[in-house]
């Protein structure tokens, strides 16, 4: 009895085995049909859902831990890692490695409207990119001045509006600028200002320079295709200058992009905008 008591528990455990392979081979072939359906109605170059996409975020080079530039004028090896970094980010700017009448068109070296490439579902292939040479960051290009005016004490920062694939930067109304723009803006930029953080630090930064294509971001080098489409894309840029800074004292500054669809977020320091820290020694 015991034998055949045997055989009925193994039977019976084979069954209870074959019934939960056969339940995950199930379960797996419903997650799999599922995730292939879903990726059927993914495309390959745009976005499906961007209403919930945050405006872009404004960063800088040099980039730095917690933000902070300090160096001396009388150590230039503290401010080489700095040069080094806006260096390597610019080298992409070289005039010679944008040649290739293929890839890069010229879309001038005044702001002009949007330069539409077709749809991003369209089979017209890649995309051609706006050239944008760096010689257009005027002293703080690096080809006069291979030290971006750290050697001198009026130190650059090169500043870029993040990539969002298919956006488009609206300018902003006069109203919203602050005063030292209003009336003085192209409306085809994206205007960039920047300003002491702290009341105690309006006398301690001095005058700020601005250099690029209407010292801002122009709207042909909008929208951009993705990484598949648009693989040789440059990014419009902006130098800013600080020319006067107090020496010997921590001043804080703070930029901002303007636009009609670009926002601020205290949850993100660098959406829209960035602060730094600023200390030159001598």
């Amino acid at each position: 009895m015991s034998e055949f008591a045997d055989d009925g528990h193994l039977e019976g455990a084979v069954k209870i085995l074959m019934f939960y392979v056969i339940f995950y081979l199930c379960l797996a072939g419903i997650f799999a049909g599922t995730i292939q359906v879903l990726l059927l109605t993914l495309s390959n170059y745009k976005p499906t859902y961007q209403d919930r996409v945050a405006p872009p975020g404004l960063s800088h080079f040099p980039r730095s831990e917690k933000a902070e530039i300090y160096f001396s004028l009388s150590d230039a090896g503290s401010y080489q890692t700095y040069t080094q970094s806006i260096e390597k980010f610019l080298d992409l700017y070289q005039d010679d490695k944008q040649l290739d009448q293929l890839n890069y068109d010229d879309c001038g070296a005044a702001p002009g409207t949007y330069t539409e490439r077709g749809s991003l579902e369209s089979t017209e292939g890649q995309r051609k990119a706006c050239r944008f040479s760096k010689s257009l960051l005027g002293s703080c290009s690096g080809d006069g001045d291979p030290t971006f005016g750290f050697s001198q004490g009026k130190p650059c920062i090169i500043v870029k509006l993040n990539r969002i694939v298919n956006y488009r930067p609206k300018p902003p109304s006069n109203e919203s600028l602050p005063e030292a723009l209003q009336g003085k803006v192209s409306p085809n930029v994206i205007p960039i200002h920047c300003k002491p953080k702290r009341a105690e630090d309006e006398d301690r930064i001095g005058e700020i320079n601005y250099f690029g294509i209407g010292n801002g971001f122009p709207l042909q080098y909008y929208p951009y295709y993705g990484k598949l489409l648009h693989p040789m894309y440059l990014q419009p840029l902006v130098a800013v200058q600080f020319t006067n800074v107090t020496l010997n004292q921590e001043v804080r500054i703070e930029c901002k992009a303007y636009g009609k669809n670009i926002d601020y977020s205290d949850k993100d320091r660098y959406q829209g905008r960035f602060d730094i820290k600023l200390t030159i020694s001598s």
